[in-house]
């Protein structure tokens, strides 16, 4: 199995397949296979590349950047925060939710998949695309976090302005990335349990989005789950 065969056909490709020749990305490829023919992954293989598939890169105008994919049985699908339909909401997620009801009046959604978003532009992107089951940072280190930097290196030549959500410090590293003279950046702490209340609830961060979008021209998401 070459995992690269679940990489989508779109115009992601073009701005990322020089990666695919580097050793490092050979490496981690390597790596991946022999963990998914070993041990239980996750997202699915099907899905490692699930966020590039929803959101092409032409149509990316928003990035909510997450850390690793969820690590329990029927959690993580490729696009970051997000969970199945009828997966219970994961905290984060929860509290997620709970700031976009505050910020926006949206009720609190019966489920947590966010394909929505990403159809609308929402980049759901993890710095890191894979993870052992049960065991958090299990792929870190491994090379996908380069080439998710290289990722935001292809978003920030960009032309069109682009509103990044960075939440916790690892997101916020990504920072240094970009051309904060022509992109946006909303920061806050992670929506985590550990940290939401030290600065996450009240942050307002999809107001404020949808005001950046109208200040640029841009079309505003509706962050509403149906």
């Amino acid at each position: 199995m070459n995992v690269l065969q679940f990489f989508p056909r779109n115009d992601w490709e073009e701005q990322v397949s020089p990666e695919f020749e580097q050793a490092y990305f050979r490496e981690l490829t390597q790596f991946i296979t022999k963990e998914y023919e070993e041990a239980t992954i996750y997202p699915h293989v099907e899905n490692l590349f699930q966020a590039f598939r929803e959101t092409p890169y032409h149509k990316v105008k928003v990035v909510i950047l997450g850390q690793d994919p969820y690590h329990g049985d029927g959690q993580a699908h490729g696009l970051s925060f997000s969970v199945q339909k009828g997966v219970p909401l994961p905290p984060s997620l929860r509290n997620m939710f709970k700031e976009l009801e505050t910020d926006l009046g949206i009720p609190i959604p019966e489920h947590g998949e966010l394909t929505q978003w990403a159809k609308q532009g929402v980049l759901l992107l993890n710095t890191v695309l894979s993870v052992r089951e049960g065991e958090a940072n299990s792929h870190r280190n491994k090379g996908w976090e380069k080439f998710t930097d290289h990722v935001i290196g292809q978003l920030n030549q960009k032309k069109g302005p682009i509103i990044f959500l960075l939440w916790g410090k690892p997101a916020q590293e990504k920072k240094r990335l970009l051309n904060l003279n022509k992109h946006y950046v909303i920061e806050a702490p992670h929506p985590s349990p550990l940290s939401a209340y030290r600065g996450y609830f009240g942050s307002k961060p999809y107001s404020k989005t949808n005001e950046l979008l109208r200040q640029t021209g841009q079309q505003e998401i509706n962050w509403t789950i149906e």
